[in-house]
């Protein structure tokens, strides 16, 4: 598993608690910390949970999940992000999924907080997702997806693209084989994006962004680093 980190003492402790919680043995898979140059105690309290922390060296967070990809040392690649709390058997779930033919494996997430608003927000956000999914179209998320290792290095891994760079890895995954999308594997993480900057503008963003992916432009932005 890789989780690329940012400023993220006071979440980080939570995500890694889960990801060693799994129903898969913990000799099965390994967490990889990506760093990229926190100045708390990020890297600290990741070193107790982590097999490795590493400091980022790629451009963007689909910079950091591919530090992370050269280092791992397991067959298929999973992605997720700090702040998300996914149930024991996720990762089961996620190995059940990879049958003939299917490179890639993600799924959906739900928030964390319990607030109607983001509750009501994501049931919207999935659905749509479901529907492209039916369409046959489906882009892989940041905070849950699943790839084969040697698939992720033949599509070229992530890009460096301010935004949906997530999703757009999917796009080409799809050309190598089947991309499956399943609610099974579902994560809750946190809605603090939102939180701190309105969910106006967040989907505002992500639709743009996902406009220019569909019209096979590269996305607009300035990367930076989030604090939250």
């Amino acid at each position: 598993m890789i989780v690329p980190t940012y400023n993220e003492e006071k979440v980080i402790a939570r995500t890694l608690s889960h990801l060693l919680r799994q129903t898969v043995p913990r000799s099965e898979y390994e967490i990889i910390v990506v760093d990229g140059g926190s100045s708390d105690r990020t890297v600290e309290i990741a070193s107790r949970y982590a097999d490795r922390v590493i400091p980022q060296t790629g451009k963007g967070v689909g910079g950091a999940r591919n530090d992370g990809a050269r280092v791992a040392r397991g067959r298929i690649l999973v992605h997720t992000d700090a702040d998300v709390a996914p149930d024991p058997d996720w990762l089961e779930r996620i190995r059940s999924n990879f049958k003939d033919g299917v490179v890639a494996v993600c799924g959906p997430d739900y928030p964390l907080e319990n607030k109607f608003k983001y509750r009501l927000l994501y049931f919207f956000v999935n659905l749509f997702s479901d529907v492209a999914y039916l369409m046959g179209i489906v882009g892989t998320r940041g905070t849950n997806t699943a790839v084969l290792k040697d698939k992720f290095f033949e599509a070229g891994g992530y890009t460096d693209y301010p935004l949906c760079d997530d999703v757009e890895l999917g796009f080409r995954l799809k050309r190598l084989g089947r991309v499956v999308y399943t609610r099974d594997t579902m994560v809750r993480a946190s809605a603090r994006r939102f939180e701190k900057y309105g969910i106006v503008r967040v989907l505002n963003g992500w639709i743009r962004g996902d406009l220019m992916l569909i019209r096979g432009r590269r996305t607009v932005g300035s990367y930076h680093r989030e604090s939250y």
